[in-house]
């Protein structure tokens, strides 16, 4: 059921996926074309916010920051995921892998890999400060507007 603390949660994670996307692409070479990967990874936080921390609004502050903590590192585990998944299959159709299980195991691979460039401090910092106000935010106004 739709509430206002969801829906909080939804569009400041959408924000915060958004600017955590725009501190990371500075970090990937400069040959790499990056498309739509802002505004996807600005859909996933929204889908995490909305699913992962607006129910669990209104049960105090604390647990409303390490909510947001844990959305926002849900948001770089499922972008991280979703993009590897789809260099994966571009790769695949250039015949780079011998088989398939060895296209599946490469993908652990290349979350290591585009994982290691996330290990900056404007995107960790992107992450903690909008995991921290997110959370403080839609608990606040998951107990004004139940």
């Amino acid at each position: 059921m739709p509430t206002a603390a969801k829906l909080i949660a939804a569009v400041v994670f959408a924000i915060v996926g958004y600017m955590a996307a725009a501190a990371y692409v500075p970090q990937l070479p400069e040959s790499t074309r990056v498309g739509y990967f802002r505004e996807i990874t600005a859909f996933v936080g929204f889908v995490l916010g909305w699913f992962t921390l607006g129910p669990h609004a209104g049960k105090g502050y604390v647990d409303g920051v390490s909510l947001g903590l844990r959305t926002s590192m849900l948001v770089v585990f499922w972008t991280l995921l979703g993009f590897s998944i789809n260099y994966m299959v571009l790769r695949s159709t250039k015949m780079i892998y011998d088989n398939a299980g060895a296209a599946v195991l490469d993908v652990p691979l290349l979350m290591v890999q585009y994982g290691k460039l996330a290990i900056a401090m404007p995107v960790i910092t992107v992450l903690v400060v909008g995991g921290i106000a997110g959370g403080l935010i839609t608990e606040f106004f998951g107990r004004r507007w139940p």
